[in-house]
């Protein structure tokens, strides 16, 4: 087996590398200040400005198809990229992305919905979870009733990433309660001005997720993503599309993190000697050490696996896992390797500290990976042995 990236590889991973060092890190101390008083870290001009200098450089749409504008790198590639842009905490993505499962959509609603999202000109979200429906994405209540030639809408989602921002929204429906989630749910491309309302959730972290109300918004029928009835696996496609991608950037935040720790053992001086020389601190620094190579290997070979059109859901279950509680181990470590600095927000550890929290709920909780890693296995979908039998 080959690990070695080709000269392409070596050369795009490193071009992002330095696009961050010198054009994404540098902002570090204005958007914590900001974060300080409660402001966004970025305006969404500020981020356009960086997604055009990326996109002045070729890096647009990195997993968007090439017929569409984009890159079209693969997932190996996507997931590099995303470690190199967790070593910074700025909330920098490039541009030129558009949810995948606006793919499905007829030449009309491309034209209306994914083309000027992976152009930069609107800007959409998912909407599933719901106050009463969280990791049983089969319980949600939001329904759509149909009404000549409209479907009417009625119901709340919540915890809805850029559901402030966003003009449109692809919300699912139950259009069929006996159904339910085996044929009754329905996925709508519902603008903001058809009369959806968003309000912001405070949280522990800097992700601002909405609250989505719908009260008797009407759609045309036109409007329906997909087929009606077929709007759960469309939901499953968009939450499957990219599990590898969260402990990706987390490995990257996670090795910035450690870089801190090793200088801050270096430095910090107690008792007549740097507190590298205690035992503690090394063996702090060697568990991580181990468990950041141990998430590499399992983000990049989730990743390998999509790239060959593999079944990769027991690889990408097992990133995502393993990613969220190693992160957050490793960020509790530094953080105490940096004693009480390392509680201020004058440094970012603390914020990482509540960034990489989030990584064990969203996009599918700790105890749902636990759950479907333990089906495979137990249905004989996977094995321990793994793909190399």
């Amino acid at each position: 087996m080959d690990f070695t990236l080709d000269e392409e590889q070596k050369e795009i991973r490193d071009w992002v590398r330095t696009f961050v060092r010198k054009e994404v890190a540098p902002l570090e101390p204005e958007v914590l200040r900001r974060e300080r008083l409660g402001q966004p870290g970025l305006t969404r001009d500020e981020l356009k400005e960086l997604q055009d200098k990326a996109k002045a450089a070729g890096f647009f749409g990195v997993l968007t198809p090439q017929e569409y504008g984009g890159m079209g790198l693969g997932a190996l590639m996507t997931a590099l990229l995303e470690a190199e842009l967790g070593r910074t905490f700025v909330p920098f993505r490039f541009g030129g992305y558009a949810d995948n499962i606006l793919f499905h959509g007829n030449e009309e609603q491309k034209q209306r919905y994914l083309l000027p999202t992976i152009s930069g000109e609107r800007v959409s979200c998912f909407a599933i979870t719901e106050p009463g429906a969280g990791s049983d994405a089969k319980a949600i209540r939001t329904s759509a009733r149909k009404e000549g030639g409209e479907w009417v809408i009625n119901g709340e989602k919540t915890f809805i990433t850029q559901g402030n921002e966003a003009d449109f929204v692809m919300v699912f429906a139950v259009t069929d309660r006996e159904k339910g989630a085996d044929g009754g749910v329905t996925c709508f491309l519902v603008d903001r001005d058809m009369g959806w309302k968003s309000e912001p959730i405070p949280t522990m972290g800097q992700w601002g997720p909405a609250a989505l109300v719908f009260d008797n918004v009407r759609v045309p029928e036109e409007n329906v993503l997909g087929e009606v009835g077929k709007g759960f696996h469309l939901a499953m496609q968009w939450i499957g599309q990219g599990r590898y991608l969260l402990p990706a950037r987390a490995l990257g935040s996670c090795e910035r993190l450690v870089e801190m720790a090793i200088e801050q053992a270096k430095t910090r001086v107690t008792f007549g000697q740097p507190i590298a020389e205690y035992q503690a601190i090394q063996w702090m620094l060697a568990d991580s050490a181990v468990e950041i190579e141990a998430l590499r290997w399992l983000v990049l070979h989730a990743a390998w696996l999509v790239d060959q059109g593999a079944d990769s859901r027991q690889a990408q279950s097992m990133a995502k896992l393993y990613g969220g509680i190693k992160a957050n181990e490793i960020v509790d470590r530094v953080l105490q390797i940096h004693g009480g600095m390392g509680y201020t927000r004058e440094l970012p550890i603390e914020r990482w500290y509540r960034e990489l929290r989030l990584l064990r709920i969203y996009e599918g909780t700790d105890e749902i990976q636990r759950r479907t890693i333990a089906r495979n296995l137990l249905k004989g979908h996977a094995k321990v042995t793994g793909t190399l039998g």
